[in-house]
């Protein structure tokens, strides 16, 4: 029979994910900077970059304050959303589409990172965890932020070069 799973094994299990999944995010930024032609765009690139690795340290926190290991689990998720971000670099480098296919490829990374640590913040409310839950919320509003500047570069710039 199977040991029965609890909200705390999940929510684990959880960071565990993001983690590797923001590991993975601080060694793509530096590519999808490197990418992209509007000096803006590039710039919110080198940004996210900075505050990407405070969000591995803040989940490094988190960690310690559970008393378990900093460690990541495969995240399948963001690795398909990576590759995807990969692909539009490789069919779009050198064409004016380029820059608003890396602006929506980060937006879906941004997308799978509000929706885990939306979840994490009311996993950590729900088990009592008021520090972590503010850590997470941290992190979820530069996440909420980040979306929304991409959005501005966007529709300022960025779509109108691609049309």
């Amino acid at each position: 029979m199977a040991t029965e799973k609890t909200l705390d094994d999940l929510f684990l299990d959880t960071l565990k994910d993001i983690y590797y999944a923001e590991r993975q995010i601080v060694k793509t930024l530096p590519k999808m900077a490197k990418a992209a032609t509007s000096p803006e765009l590039k710039a919110g690139f080198e940004q996210h970059l900075e505050e990407t690795e405070g969000h591995v340290e803040r989940l490094e926190q988190i960690f310690e304050l559970l008393g378990k290991p900093a460690r990541g689990k495969t995240c399948d998720a963001i690795l398909g959303i990576i590759e995807e971000g990969k692909s539009i670099i490789e069919e779009f480098k050198g064409t004016v589409a380029l820059d608003a296919g890396l602006v929506s490829a980060a937006q879906a990374v941004e997308h799978y990172e509000i929706a885990r640590y939306g979840t994490l913040k009311t996993w950590a409310t729900q088990l009592g965890h008021k520090d972590i839950a503010a850590l997470l919320d941290a992190t979820l509003q530069e996440e909420v932020a980040t979306d929304k500047k991409l959005s501005q570069v966007a529709t300022a710039n960025v779509n109108q070069k691609a049309a």
